[in-house]
């Protein structure tokens, strides 16, 4: 007999080792479906509710089916539209991914239930002519159709990478719809210009603005000799500006639901607010700056909280406005099909709201992270000062564009402010190392000046696209859908 030992668990030991391999393996696989798999379970939660609340309504399945469209709706919304708030703050390290989700969530719910409009226009401001959808059944197709084209471009869009306007996508599937119900002729051409126009303002108007406080910032206190000394005189006004623009812009845009305010009063709210926030604040940054080395690095520290705060706040303006498009169209088909009247407003019922406001949380949670992180750091360097441009732009320019009138998207404003920080920062480095060059004798040579681009232009490029064709995308789509929709019920 042979005294060699044998590992008589040998064979065991390589099954096992089989079996774990096995199970390393169907977790990678399944991991990419879990925030899938906790979506569709709250689509199928809705459903419910919506089949319970609706009772033994002959029209049940068209509530259900509209309520199933709308949860997607607002699911998407939370994962696109959301970035642009958190996406800065991320962005420039203020905020954790988590601790920017989990701010998001309360104060987009809270938004939403507190301060969401508790009213919509079931034409969607004018787009289509009421008597084009006066028929009960075109009109709840029409919205049906709006809804589910809008969510799923808005979707696509996500995967893309592009953060593009939820608003331009249900104007865009309402029109198609309108087309495909009427003919050309129903759809209000001029609004479309006007939303066309945007395109353009929207974005410009938030990189100007942005850019142009950056260059204020560089050049006051960057630049500065002593940058403790202008940090303690400059930080708290620009602070107080951030308070009395936001102050201002919930005014105006937050709290429709609570009391209407014009702008001249929300100005004057603006100011009162901005000068209290200078009192308060002034302090407050001398005794954060005590001990601080005279450094760029020193100033960053004292933009991480007010980055925060706006975060926060731009998450509870857009909860309040954004839900809207959310179940804006739902709430149209639940009141068409209880007391159908296309040309008046209609109430949005509490359990459409909370769908709508779960649903934004929902989204951004499960899908939102990969829009966050494209928005905050891909598409060029944000640090706490630029992020904070970003986020003061964004209240400023909707404050100067509801002053003049002019439609313009929230999205488009804040993702146009980021490539205008961007775009300022390679202006700024060009022109100094041009500078510097003449000092030196040595120009810039072409090659070194293409290196030191600091914005991405394969996500600028891209962006642009989105935003381009996303009106004329979901129309075409809205259109197919309200096609087929209309055969299926013949």
């Amino acid at each position: 007999m042979s005294d060699r030992p044998v590992n008589q668990w040998k064979t065991l030991d390589k099954d096992l080792n089989r079996i774990s391999h096995l199970e390393r393996a169907n977790q990678y696989v399944a991991r990419p479906l879990v925030a899938p798999g906790i979506a569709l379970a709250f689509i199928v939660l809705v459903a419910v509710i919506a089949a319970v609340l609706t009772g033994e309504s002959s029209d049940r399945l068209i509530v259900i089916v509209a309520a199933v469209f709308g949860a997607y709706m607002a699911l998407n919304i939370g994962a696109n539209d959301v970035a642009n708030n958190m996406g800065p703050a991320v962005g420039a390290n203020a905020l954790t991914m988590g601790g920017a989700i989990i701010i998001a969530a309360i104060f987009e719910t809270a938004g939403a239930l507190l301060a969401g409009g508790d009213v919509v226009s079931t034409i969607s401001g004018g787009i289509v002519a009421p008597e084009s959808l006066a028929d009960r059944a075109t009109f709840i197709w029409a919205m049906m159709a709006a809804l589910f084209s809008a969510a799923l471009w808005i979707n696509l869009a996500t995967w893309l990478g592009a953060p593009v306007s939820t608003t331009h996508s249900v104007v865009g599937g309402v029109m198609g719809a309108g087309i495909a119900a009427a003919g050309l002729a129903a759809v209000n051409w001029i609004m479309m210009a006007q939303i066309a126009a945007s395109w353009v303002i929207s974005p410009v108007l938030g990189g100007a603005v942005a850019a142009m406080f950056l260059a204020f910032i560089k050049a006051r206190l960057e630049d500065a000799e002593d940058k403790i000394t202008a940090a303690r005189f400059w930080v708290p006004i620009l602070i107080a500006i951030m308070a009395g623009a936001f102050a201002a812009y919930l005014s105006i845009k937050g709290l429709k639901k609570i009391m209407s305010i014009n702008l001249p009063v929300a100005l004057l709210i603006g100011l009162g607010v901005a000068v209290l926030t200078q009192v308060i604040t002034k302090p407050i940054i001398h005794r954060q700056s005590e001990g601080m080395e005279n450094r760029k690095k020193s100033l960053k520290k004292l933009f991480g909280f007010p980055l925060v705060v706006s975060a926060a706040l731009l998450s509870f303006a857009h909860g309040a406005n954004d839900v809207a498009n959310a179940v804006g169209p739902l709430a149209a088909i639940v009141h068409a099909v209880q007391d159908f009247d296309a040309a008046n407003k209609v109430e949005i019922p509490l359990w459409v709201m909370i769908v709508g406001a779960a649903g934004l949380s929902f989204g951004l949670m499960l899908f939102g992270p990969k829009l966050i992180r494209m928005v905050g750091s891909q598409i060029t360097k944000l640090n706490p000062m630029r992020a904070y441009c970003v986020a003061l732009s964004a209240a400023i320019t909707v404050i100067v564009a509801s002053g003049l009138g002019l439609p313009v998207s929230s999205t488009h404003i804040a993702v146009g402010a980021i490539f205008g920080v961007g775009f300022y920062r390679e202006w700024h480095a060009e022109n100094r190392a041009r500078r510097l060059g003449i000092l030196k004798g040595k120009p810039v040579a072409p090659e070194e000046r293409s290196r030191r681009k600091l914005v991405r232009r394969s996500h600028f490029l891209t962006i642009i696209a989105a935003w381009v064709i996303t009106v004329p995308a979901t129309a075409i789509l809205s259109a197919i859908v309200f096609i087929c929709l209309s055969f299926l019920a013949l």
